[in-house]
């Protein structure tokens, strides 16, 4: 089902050079990317980066030339670019997860006496407990974008081979849930981070709340087998907003980096509000916006 024509009927006949899936594939690549950047810089605030840290920021510009590779060779030869993409994202995944234990070992102190093991506190000044899981909501998404829907909107994804995995719904709405899941994350991760400040500055409420809608809507829609045009239409305009929410988002960080002074302190910037954290949140808007593009491909060989 194209989502997008239901709401704009009209955009049937704007062709775009890419398919939905090679724009995820392309998408996951520059993610992986701008993952190991963001960790570089975070992990920097330390000023010395452990060995277990480099694995990400190696890994990300790795990780985003091969699955950029898989994108744009993925309608010519589906099977070669099956079989660069899906070890590169079963490795990020596993990065992810792993990287979540690291955190969560910092985090609640499983070793130390028993008192002591959970602290609230500590989680909230701990390195993010969800930001790891970025790497394995890129995989999944990845996942979802090598394997073809035959027929479209069947749930039916070809593997390898004649090897088919069925899912209970259809490609775009597991896109939506995906979308859902990746707002619901980067909501957890902007509310533990703006905790720092007890949430003084009213603006920091703008992506929570941003970050909430866009969760609820993206999980509705995927629950709906035929959506209306309505339901389409409030869809966008959440996405639309996020976004809007994102770029504003960064200009605040940048301000509250330059300070009263306006002056540009390479030390604020490190150790500062993270300019690319709030575009994190028009990262999976985008995604958001890519799930209603037309499912359907040209079948090459």
């Amino acid at each position: 089902m194209y989502y997008l024509a239901i709401a704009i009927p009209g955009i049937r006949r704007l062709r775009i050079p890419l398919s939905r899936d090679q724009l995820f594939m392309l998408i996951a690549a520059f993610n992986e990317l701008m993952l190991a950047v963001e960790i570089y810089l975070a992990h920097s605030i330390s000023g010395t980066i452990v060995f277990n840290e480099w694995i990400p920021i190696i890994f990300g510009p790795i990780a985003a030339f091969l699955l950029g590779v898989a994108g744009l060779i993925s309608l010519r030869n589906r099977l070669l670019a099956v079989w660069i993409a899906v070890p590169t994202l079963l490795v990020s995944i596993g990065i992810g997860l792993l990287g979540v234990l690291f955190h969560l070992n910092r985090a609640f102190q499983p070793f130390a006496s028993a008192g002591e093991r959970i602290n609230v506190p500590l989680a909230i000044w701990a390195p993010p407990l969800l930001g790891p899981l970025t790497f394995a909501l890129v995989g999944l998404i990845g996942l979802s974008a090598i394997w073809r829907e035959t027929p479209v909107d069947s749930g039916t994804l070809s593997l390898t081979g004649n090897y088919r995995l069925q899912l209970p719904y259809s490609k775009t709405r597991g896109y939506l849930f995906l979308v859902s899941m990746g707002m619901l994350a980067t909501l957890i991760s902007s509310v533990l981070d703006h905790a720092r400040t007890n949430f003084s500055n009213p603006w920091l409420w703008v992506p929570t709340a941003a970050g909430l809608l866009g969760t609820v809507v993206a999980l509705f829609l995927g629950f709906y087998e035929k959506p209306t045009r309505a339901d389409i239409w409030i869809y966008l305009g959440a996405m639309l907003a996020i976004i809007l929410v994102a770029v504003l988002g960064v200009g605040l960080h940048i301000q509250t980096n330059l300070g009263r002074e306006n002056a540009i302190i390479g030390e604020r910037f490190i150790r500062g509000a993270p300019i690319l954290a709030p575009l994190l949140f028009g990262d999976i808007a985008t995604l958001g916006l890519l799930a209603l593009l037309d499912p359907n491909e040209p079948i090459k060989t």
